[in-house]
This record gives structure tokens, C-alpha cells and sequence, in this order.
């Protein structure tokens, strides 16, 4: 009788300490996740008010991807996703703390993101892309990336480069904008 006793507090004492520190876990990343906290970095201001100004903000459909929609692996894949929001953490705490800001370039850290991205971060959010009744070249271009020939394969981004992340006066609104051509290869 001792021994089960012994072993329901050892779970007791487990889920009180676990509990906590899982929850803590929990908000600090929910907390991290969001744009106005990647904006409180003085580097990362520019790409946040150039990301409010584009169409991944303002559209007529609503929806808004955020930071880590493009910037991190889909959360499905838990271990992935842990490990690229810790070191793009770690990555941007140092250059916080060690870099002059008057040396960061945004150009290159653009550049070096768009290097890293792979069609399945865009493909999280744009799903249907081979159906595009009103737009046949559009569907037709999908359709050489999602099922390109080996040597041939092409990404998201090598079209699509100047969607986010621009310097603009204004605020893009995709409804009340010319009907947009990716740049082609």
C-alpha cells in the first residue's frame, strides 16, 4: 500500500511542477509569435511596417499571415517548428545586441530569407493555386512548380519576390490594385 502512495505523490509533485512550466512554455511562445513583438527589435521595424503595407495584410479576403506563417516551418511538424523559431530567436537577440544598426542591411537579410523559404511555407496559406479559372497563365505557371520536372523545379519566391517587405508609401490593397504578374524567370 505504501508503494502506490509513494508513487500517486511522485505524479502528484510531477504535474505540479510540469503543469506550471509547460504553461509558462506555452505563453512565452504564443506571446513570441506575434508581429508587434518581432516589432519591438529595432532591426525588424522596417520589415514590420513594409509587412502592414502589403497585400499579406490588406486584402478582401481578410486574412492575415503573420511572421511566423512565412518565416517558420509549419507547426505541424513540432520538432521543426521549435527548433527554427529557437534559433531564429537566438539569431535575432544577437544581432539585437551585437550588430550597429547602421550596418544591418535590409536588402541582404531579405535576400538571405527569401533563400531559406520553400514552397511549402507559401503552400500553408495558398492552398488552391492550380484552380484559377480567371487566370490560365497563372494556373499554368502553379502548376510547373507544384509538379515540376526533375532539374526544372522552381520556388514560390523566384516570382513572387516583391510582394512583402517593399518600402511604400501606401498601403497595398490587393481589391483596388492591377491584376498582379509574378516577375517570371
Amino acid at each position: 500500500m505504501k508503494k502506490y502512495i509513494y508513487n500517486g505523490i511522485l505524479i502528484l509533485v510531477g504535474i505540479i511542477i510540469a503543469f506550471p512550466l509547460f504553461s509558462m512554455g506555452y505563453y512565452t511562445m504564443v506571446r513570441t509569435s506575434t508581429p508587434q513583438f518581432c516589432a519591438s527589435c529595432h532591426e525588424i521595424e522596417f520589415a514590420y511596417n513594409t509587412w502592414k503595407t502589403s497585400t499579406h495584410v490588406n486584402n478582401e479576403q481578410g486574412f492575415v499571415a503573420d511572421c511566423m506563417d512565412c518565416h517558420l516551418p509549419a507547426p505541424h511538424d513540432t520538432v521543426e517548428f521549435f527548433y527554427a523559431k529557437t534559433a531564429h530567436g537566438i539569431k535575432d537577440i544577437f544581432v539585437h545586441f551585437t550588430q550597429d544598426m547602421t550596418r544591418y542591411d535590409h536588402e541582404l537579410q531579405r535576400q538571405k530569407a527569401y533563400s531559406s523559404f520553400k514552397n511549402d511555407q507559401c503552400q500553408k496559406c495558398h492552398r488552391n493555386i492550380l484552380f484559377m479559372p480567371d487566370k490560365r497563365g497563372a494556373m499554368l505557371a502553379h502548376r510547373s512548380v507544384v509538379y515540376a520536372r526533375p532539374g526544372y523545379e522552381k520556388r514560390c519566391v523566384d516570382c513572387h519576390r516583391n510582394l512583402v517587405h517593399n518600402a511604400r508609401e501606401y498601403y497595398a490593397y490587393k481589391q483596388y490594385e492591377i491584376s498582379y504578374r509574378g516577375l517570371g524567370l
